[in-house]
C-alpha cells in the first residue's frame, strides 16, 4: 500500500538522522578525554553539591554548582539527560537524571531514584550529557505500528494527512467569541465544523495561543476530555499555564525536571502526592520495606524456624509492595479519568501511563516545527486532527542534511496546508509597529496581515521603528572559530553594543529601565562575543536583567520591546550560510515590539535574492543608514 511506503521511507530516514545525531554527539564525548569533553562544552568538571532535597513526585533533586571555567559555552540545557560521575577510574560510579534548570554556573538535576548515591559528597563529581536514545526509539517504533494499519480510523486519517482523501467538515456553527477578532472566530468554527482535520496557520504576534486555548475550552465542554500536544515542552507548559488559569483541569503527562515551576502543580507525580489516599500509599510503601527489612536482616542462629520466618516477612512484604502497586493504579487512573486536558508533547504521547487511551480530539501546537514522525505518535491517539503553527517560521530541526533532503524536514502541517483547504489564517497582529511588519507581511504573507487599534493607540517610543545599519566599506570582517566552526565578527560585535548603549542612553531613563531587549546572533560565536562584552558598557544591574543575547531559535514564540539582529556574516565571496534561510530571519525580523535594528554588511548580503530584497524596501522607506554615519557622528 502507498501508505507503507511513506512510512518505511521515513523509517529510513530517521535511521540516517539518529546516525548523525549519534555522529555528533560522540565527536563531542566518546573517546575523548576529560579536558576535552569540558572543551566541546559536553562535561562540567568538577562540580560541588549545593544542596540535596526530596523533589515533586518524590524524586531526589541536587542542585550543583560549576566550580571552575563560568565562561566556557556548553550545550547542556533543560530536559536533557545527564550522567553525573564520580572521576574514580577504579570505582566508574555514575547516576542518571534529567536537568530542569541550567546557568553558566549551576545545574539542577532531578535523579532517576529515590535517593542520592552514598558516593556523593565523596569529591571530585561531573556531569557528562547523554545521548537521547529513547526518543528515536518511539519514533521508529510508531512508523513500523502505522506501516502495517489495515482499517480503522487510524486508516482514514492516514489518507487524509498523506493527500489521498479531502478532509471533511460538518455544516458551520456561527461560533463567535466576543473577546476574539473575525479571523480567530473563523478559526474556532473550523475547528468545531472539522470532522478530520483543521489547521490554525499563526503568523507572528497574532493570539495563537489565546485562539487555540478558546477553541481546546469549546471542545472540552463537548468531549469532556482532550489531548494537548506540542513539539517541545515550552510549548506544552504555555498551554497548559493558560488552560489551567482558564480554570480547566490540566493533567501534565511528563518527567517534572521538563516541566515549568507554574506548571509543575498539574503535574502526575504533584497530583498523586496530592491524592486522598496518597497517605495510605506511603504507608503501605514504608509498610514493604519494614518487612522486607526484617525478612533480609543477618541472624547468627538461623535454624528452620527462622527460615520459614523470613519466607512469612518476605512474602507480606511482596504482597504489600503488590496493594501498593495496584492502589497507585488506581490513583493515576482516577487522576486520568478527572482530568479535561491530557498535555505532553509529541513524543511524550506513548507515555504508559497513556496505553490504550484514545482522544476524539488532538491539538497540536507548534506543528510546523514538528518533524513528521513524531507527530504520528498521538495522531494514533485520536479521531480528528487540530494543528496550529507558522510554516514561514522555524521548520523542524534535523541534523541530517541527506535526511532533510530527501523528506524528513517537511512536516504534516506544512503538506496539508499546501494541499487542502482547511485552514484559517490569524490575519491580526498585536505585537509590532506596522513599519516592523510591513516587509515580512508583503514577503511571506501576501500582505494579509494588519495590526490591531492597539498598535496605533500605544505609545510610540522611536522616531523610526526599524534600522538597517549596513557596515559595508567598514572592515568589519568575519572570523571562523578553529574549534567550534562558528562564524563571528567582532567589529560588529563591538558596533552593535555601541548602538544598542546609544539607544539606551537616548531613552528617558523610566522606559531604559523597564524596556525588554534582545539581541540575536545567528551564531553561537557571536552570541558569546556579545554576551563576553556586554559588561564592558557599564550598565546598571536592573538594565541588564532586562537584556537577553542568543540565537534565533531561543527566540521563536517570544517578543522584546528592542530587537537588535547582529547578521555577523561579512566576506568578499558573497557567502551567508544559514542566514539563506528565510524563515529564520522572519522568526528574528517579527520579535520586536517597538524597534527592530538590524546591523550587516549589504555587500555580502545582498548575494541573496531575500536580503537584497529587504535592504531595497528598507531603502526605499528611508529606514536604511550606513555605519559611518554613527562612527563619526
Amino acid at each position: 500500500m502507498v501508505h507503507s511506503e511513506h512510512f518505511l521511507r521515513l523509517l529510513l530516514l530517521l535511521k540516517k538522522e539518529r546516525v548523525e545525531d549519534r555522529k555528533q554527539y560522540e565527536s563531542k564525548i566518546r573517546n575523548r578525554s576529560l579536558e576535552d569533553r569540558k572543551k566541546e562544552g559536553v562535561t562540567w568538571y568538577p562540580v560541588v553539591v549545593d544542596s540535596s532535597f526530596l523533589g515533586t513526585g518524590e524524586k531526589w533533586v541536587l542542585k550543583m554548582e560549576r566550580t571552575t571555567d563560568h565562561d566556557k559555552r556548553h550545550f547542556f540545557q533543560a530536559g536533557s539527560s545527564v550522567s553525573i560521575f564520580l572521576n574514580d577510574q577504579k570505582k566508574n560510579l555514575s547516576a542518571s537524571g534529567i536537568i530542569s534548570k541550567v546557568s553558566e554556573k549551576y545545574m539542577t538535576v532531578v535523579l532517576n531514584f529515590d535517593d542520592p548515591p552514598d558516593w556523593i559528597d565523596e569529591g571530585r563529581l561531573g556531569v557528562d550529557l547523554l545521548f537521547d536514545e529513547s526518543t528515536y526509539d518511539e519514533m521508529e517504533r510508531t512508523m513500523r505500528k502505522l506501516a502495517d494499519v489495515r482499517e480503522g480510523r487510524i486508516q482514514e486519517l492516514i489518507s487524509v494527512l498523506l493527500g489521498h482523501t479531502q478532509p471533511g467538515f460538518h455544516q458551520s456553527f456561527g461560533i463567535r467569541h466576543p473577546n476574539l477578532n473575525d479571523s480567530q472566530n473563523e478559526a474556532l468554527n473550523l475547528i468545531k465544523s472539522a470532522r478530520d482535520l483543521a489547521l490554525v496557520h499563526g503568523p507572528p504576534g497574532t493570539g495563537k495561543t489565546t485562539t487555540l486555548v478558546e477553541a481546546i475550552k469549546d471542545t472540552v465542554a463537548e468531549e469532556k476530555q482532550v489531548m494537548v500536544t506540542a513539539a517541545s515542552n515550552a510549548a506544552v507548559d504555555l498551554l497548559a499555564e493558560k488552560l489551567t488559569q482558564q480554570g480547566v483541569r490540566v493533567l501534565r503527562i511528563g518527567h517534572p525536571a521538563r516541566v515549568t515551576e507554574e506548571v509543575v502543580s498539574s503535574t502526575i507525580d504533584a497530583r498523586l502526592a496530592e491524592h486522598a489516599d496518597a497517605k495510605l500509599l506511603k504507608d503501605l510503601r514504608k509498610k514493604a520495606e519494614e518487612y522486607r527489612a526484617l525478612g533480609k536482616k543477618h541472624k547468627r542462629h538461623f535454624g528452620r524456624e527462622e527460615r520459614q520466618q523470613r519466607t512469612l516477612l518476605l512474602n507480606e512484604a511482596r504482597t504489600l509492595k503488590e496493594d501498593a502497586r495496584m492502589l497507585e493504579d488506581h490513583m493515576i487512573h482516577d487522576e486520568l479519568n478527572k482530568a479535561e486536558v491530557i498535555a505532553c508533547t509529541l513524543v511524550g504521547a506513548n507515555s504508559s501511563y497513556l496505553q490504550n487511551r484514545t482522544f476524539k480530539t488532538l491539538f497540536v501546537d507548534e506543528a510546523s516545527q514538528a518533524l513528521e514522525p513524531a507527530s504520528w505518535i498521538p495522531i494514533m491517539k485520536c479521531g480528528r486532527v487540530v494543528m496550529a503553527g507558522d510554516h514561514w517560521q522555524l521548520p523542524p530541526t534535523v541534523k541530517s542534511l541527506e535526511a532533510a533532503k530527501e523528506g524528513l524536514s517537511e512536516t504534516v502541517f506544512g503538506r496539508n496546508i499546501a494541499k487542502w483547504d482547511a485552514d484559517v489564517m490569524l490575519e491580526t497582529q498585536y505585537r509590532m509597529h506596522d513599519d516592523i511588519m510591513r516587509f515580512s507581511n508583503q514577503y511571506f504573507y501576501e500582505g494579509k496581515l494588519k495590526s490591531g487599534d492597539i498598535i496605533s493607540q500605544r505609545r510610540q517610543l522611536f522616531e523610526k521603528s526599524v534600522l538597517f545599519i549596513d557596515t559595508a566599506g567598514c572592515g568589519f570582517d568575519e572570523k571562523l572559530n578553529p574549534e567550534t566552526l562558528s562564524t563571528y565578527n567582532v567589529e560588529e560585535g563591538r558596533f552593535v553594543l555601541a548602538q544598542l548603549d546609544r539607544i539606551l542612553k537616548e531613552l528617558p531613563e523610566a522606559d531604559a529601565h523597564q524596556l525588554k531587549i534582545g539581541v540575536i546572533a545567528p551564531y553561537k560565536a557571536q552570541s558569546e562575543l556579545l554576551k563576553a562584552n556586554l559588561p564592558d558598557l557599564g550598565l546598571p544591574g536592573e538594565v541588564l536583567k532586562n537584556i537577553t543575547i542568543n540565537s534565533v531559535d531561543a527566540f521563536q514564540g517570544q517578543e522584546r520591546d528592542i530587537m537588535m539582529i547582529s547578521l555577523t556574516r561579512s566576506n568578499a565571496e558573497g557567502i551567508i550560510g544559514f542566514l539563506s534561510n528565510e524563515r529564520r530571519m522572519n522568526v528574528a525580523m517579527t520579535r520586536a515590539r517597538h524597534l527592530l535594528v538590524m546591523v550587516g554588511d549589504s555587500a555580502t548580503l545582498s548575494s541573496n535574492d531575500f536580503f537584497d530584497q529587504l535592504i531595497q524596501d528598507l531603502q526605499q522607506r528611508n529606514l536604511y543608514h550606513s555605519a559611518f554615519e554613527f562612527m563619526y557622528s
